[in-house]
């Protein structure tokens, strides 16, 4: 049955779409999108860019996560999710000590519980009483947005009051202060800022009784309070105790004192540069107001930062809103706007009507604890109290409803498996365990206890999700994604395929492979680019997987890896067969941790199934430079050729493409990636050059875990003429200058007389090749024959492993016939009696002398390597190309046996015919 829907019942549902909340895997439907919260932006950009992903598709609950998420995909949606729900969270905590501070220091100050007579321990008292009062605000907060989120709504409105009566109230001020400045007076000490919270009048004496006496703050720069002959601080002595005004209005010109920066460190005392003040140091007195933070431009912004984080909270409630559209582009511009002129015009004002040494008293030290701001302020410094005190509540009780809503939607998305249990929610949708975790969160900001700590925290991950908001929007309108088409009418994108983070890895893979054409890697940066080639059995399961495990090992991840097969048969036919095949090794490369691609080719034939994976794997510059294969184990025991014709028709097609060739033998002897050697060497037999890859593939295993402690030793071999002692010192020179740690071994081969053993495995390779090619004979003639020669010569038995399918090889297939007849029967039996003939010439044969001298090179080498590296984990060896001549195909396969006989783990190697490895930095 047909279940795709109806046009009409299609675009039905895309008209009444509803913001449903998140929770589905798949990005793309919006019926599995989660209740989460978005982040404001700090800047005009930000807001552009949010703006244009917010018009570009229906924006379910969720904000800025769900477009991050849903733009640059899961990995950064989940990343940048969890940085903007602990930036709402730190933020809740921000709040919150805002509000404790207002209420301690303007509104009830006796409420503090620790308190302290010495200055010095005054400040630590406070932050004990931020963190007692801190928690018990949160804990009421947090019971309020459990019961429900509609009673913080209902006091969104009283909220924006009272910041719009606190605005109102300081622009007032300001005009006011113009023609009637407030009495705001300062002390200072030349040009020195005193604090006034300990002295009773602002100067050195006071008249009592038409007398003058010492003032209490004579007693604190002299070392007597009730006489003037007492010693007293130089800096005291030298300099007047003026008087001025803290505030002294808008025409006062003060502005130009205060027009550039001057950043202080911490200690440093607070001055007024065009005060008056005689050129004495003095000492360092408490009596000062101090500058309590070393200053700098990124502080400032990691402070200012966080009052600018609220500009977007509308698109949080993306899911509330019944066109989400329309309304987070001109709601997020109008609130930028806004807040923006708000934020410059108290700047100027600030600036304009208040002296910069009260500017910088944050304590408000010098003029007896008194909110600046609020004296400025008209009618009454309380309007900016309240105001200030509300506006911080109704903010964390924001933050707190935002932030376990953003975690839900992360929790939901499934992108981190083990926040699943804070996806729960209550039967109201209220997201219970998230509200608690990040009640937790909150507290540990709490216990900071300093705004001053907590604001820079914030600001990191709000910069860090501001980042991914513009990163999202310039990737899609670089890489002009088809389904980028925001309503914005400030973006306007045109179409190319492509989407996020895959659109971008497209672009650069792109970029890199037409980089890739513009010639061949440097020596230096050459590393093995594999083509696995694997084999499959009757029911497509891989023979040999550890061929898998070594290449992982090998490449540890690196480079380019790509596992290759053939399937024997008719496309059209096998294209489910390939389909499984695929699937069944991708499977074995997750489990053997190869990271790579599959590539499976079904083909009449295996030989040239495997010639097209040579020639065709890859893309552009980005193709294999090494192919890697099992040896053919069995062949000799095989009851045809097409498994040892296949592996040299591999070689020779290996060779002609250039490409590098590693052969392993034993492959099922070879370590899997959970063993791991605690000692052992890995041996190279260095026989002739042939590009350094000897050299470099025992490094390259050994930063593998389980090669890792093994030693890589290296053999030379020298002949008659060579100079032993200089070619070992030559090969360590040469070992030095690569940075190869390796023990270097020379091994003297020198020409003696050829045994009759050489003579012997010499006959048997020729007889057994010989009658196979001339005899064709059937299947048990050949097995009877086989056993005859191995009768005469002695033939050390090996087991059968069977052969491998292949295509059709010249070895004659006798037919079989159905019906038998006298004439045929007569044929028959003259055929075998010259087939017997030709055999019994065959076993009175002598050797041919040239296979003889290689068959006798082969059998030295292989005693030399069985002495020196029978024990070793790995040997490597140098692997001669195939003869030209085809005919010699069968003696090629018996020399690579005789010279590999006796090891466990063999590694045959042959060049590509470039270097691949360099001395050069």
């Amino acid at each position: 049955m047909d279940t795709r829907p109806k046009v009409s019942s299609l675009l039905n549902r895309m008209a009444n779409y509803t913001n449903l909340t998140q929770g589905a895997k798949e990005h793309e439907e919006a019926e599995n999108i989660t209740e989460g919260k978005k982040k404001p932006t700090k800047t005009m950009l930000t807001a552009i860019s949010m703006s244009a992903i917010a018009t570009n598709g229906v924006v379910p609950a969720g904000g800025s996560y769900f477009m991050i998420s849903r733009a640059l995909g899961p990995e950064f949606g989940g990343a940048v999710g969890l940085c903007f729900y602990l930036g709402t969270t730190f933020a809740a905590a921000m709040y919150i000590l805002g509000a404790i501070e207002i209420f301690l220091v303007y509104i009830v100050p006796r409420a503090a519980i620790f308190r302290s007579d010495d200055a010095l321990k005054e400040s630590a008292a406070m932050l004990n009483n931020m963190r007692v009062y801190g928690t018990a605000f949160l804990v009421l907060m947090v019971l309020v947005v459990f019961i429900g989120v509609r009673y913080v709504n209902k006091f969104a409105s009283l909220f924006l009051a009272c910041v719009i009566v606190s605005i109102l109230a300081i622009y007032a001020g300001a005009i006011k202060s113009s023609f009637a400045p407030p009495h705001f007076p300062v002390c200072m000490l030349g040009n020195r800022t005193l604090s006034s919270r300990h002295i009773d009048i602002c100067s050195k004496t006071k008249e009592i009784n038409n007398m003058t006496v010492p003032s209490k703050l004579w007693g604190f720069f002299c070392n007597s309070s009730q006489f003037f002959n007492a010693t007293c601080d130089e800096y005291f002595i030298h300099n007047n105790v003026t008087s001025i005004q803290g505030i002294p209005g808008l025409a006062s010109g003060v502005i130009t004192e205060n027009l550039w920066s001057n950043y202080l460190p911490k200690g440093e005392i607070i001055e007024k540069p065009s005060a008056k003040s005689s050129d004495v140091l003095g000492s360092l007195n408490h009596e000062y107001v101090l500058v309590d933070i070393t200053t700098s431009f990124t502080l400032l912004v990691g402070i200012f930062f966080p009052s600018v984080t609220g500009i977007m909270a509308g698109s949080n409630r993306s899911g509330d809103l019944k066109d989400a559209q329309k309304s987070i582009p001109i709601g997020t511009i109008l609130a930028i706007l806004t807040t923006s002129f708000v934020y410059l015009s108290n700047v100027v004002l600030f600036g304009a009507c208040i002296e910069g040494v009260v500017l910088r008293d944050k304590f408000g030290d010098a003029v007896k604890g008194n909110l600046v701001v609020g004296t400025l302020s008209w009618p009454s410094p309380w309007v900016i109290v309240i105001g200030s005190f509300f506006s911080t509540c109704g903010a964390g009780l924001q933050s707190l409803t935002g932030a376990p809503r953003l975690l839900q939607a992360i929790a939901k998305d499934n992108i981190i498996p083990f926040l699943r249990v804070f996806g729960h929610s209550k039967a109201n949708g209220e997201p219970t365990w998230a509200l608690l975790l990040t009640a937790a969160i909150a507290e540990l900001g709490i216990l900071i206890a300093s705004l001053d700590l907590v604001a820079p925290i914030l600001s990191m991950f709000f910069l860090m999700c501001y980042l991914f908001v513009n990163l999202a929007c310039a990737l899609q309108t670089l890489l002009r994604t088809p389904n980028w088409r925001p309503r914005f009418r400030y973006y306007h994108a045109e179409k190319e395929w492509g989407d996020g983070i895959r659109g971008l890895s497209l672009s650069a893979a792109r970029f890199a492979l037409l980089r890739l054409e513009e010639g061949p890697p440097h020596t230096k940066n050459w590393r093995p680019q594999l083509l696995v080639l694997l084999k499959l059995d009757e029911d497509l399961h891989v023979k040999h997987p550890r061929l898998l495990t070594f290449a992982s090992q090998l490449k540890a991840g690196k480079g380019l890896t790509i596992v290759g097969s053939v399937i024997v048969g008719n496309f059209l036919e096998n294209y489910g067969e390939a389909l499984a095949a695929e699937q069944t090794i991708k499977h074995l490369m997750e489990a053997e941790k190869v990271k790579g691609f599959c590539q499976l080719v079904v083909a009449a034939k295996l030989r040239e199934g495997i010639s097209h994976l040579i020639q065709s794997c890859g893309l552009g510059g980005m193709k294999h430079n090494t192919v890697v294969m099992g040896w053919p184990n069995g062949w000799r025991q095989s009851e045809d050729a097409r498994a040892w014709k296949t592996f040299i028709g591999t070689v020779r097609v290996t060779t002609a493409a250039h490409l590098a060739l590693l052969v392993a033998k034993n492959i099922s002897f070879f370590p899997s990636n959970v063993e791991q050697f605690s000692e052992g060497n890995i041996d190279v037999w260095w026989i002739v050059h042939d590009g350094g890859m000897l050299m470099l593939l025992p490094f390259l295993l050994k930063q593998h875990k389980v090669w890792r402690k093994c030693s890589i030793r290296i053999f030379t071999v020298a002949q008659l003429e060579d100079n032993s002692i200089q070619m070992k010192k030559d090969l360590a020179t040469f070992l030095y200058h690569l940075r190869i740690e390796a023990e270097v071994e020379v091994v003297e081969m020198h020409d003696s007389d050829i045994s009759a053993y050489t003579y012997e495995r010499t006959l048997m390779m020729e007889q057994r090749s010989q009658m196979l090619r001339h005899m064709r004979l059937s299947k048990t003639e050949r097995d009877r024959e086989a056993q005859l020669v191995k009768d005469r010569n002695s033939m050390l038995r090996l087991t059968s492993i069977g052969s491998d399918e292949d295509e059709e090889t010249e070895t004659y297939q006798e037919k079989v016939h159905m019906t038998w007849t006298k004439d045929k029967y007569m044929a028959s039996r003259g055929q075998k009696a010259k087939s017997m003939e030709g055999f019994q010439d065959l076993l009175n044969m002598r050797p041919d002398h040239s296979n003889v001298r290689r068959m006798h090179t082969a059998v030295k080498l292989n005693e030399v390597i069985v002495n020196k590296s029978h024990e070793a984990k790995l040997v490597l060896l140098n692997m001669p190309g195939p003869p030209r001549n085809p005919e010699g195909d069968e003696n090629y396969m018996e020399f690579l046996e005789v010279l590999t006989e006796g090891l466990e783990r063999v590694l045959l190697v042959r060049g590509g015919g470039s270097e691949v490895i360099t001395i050069y930095s």
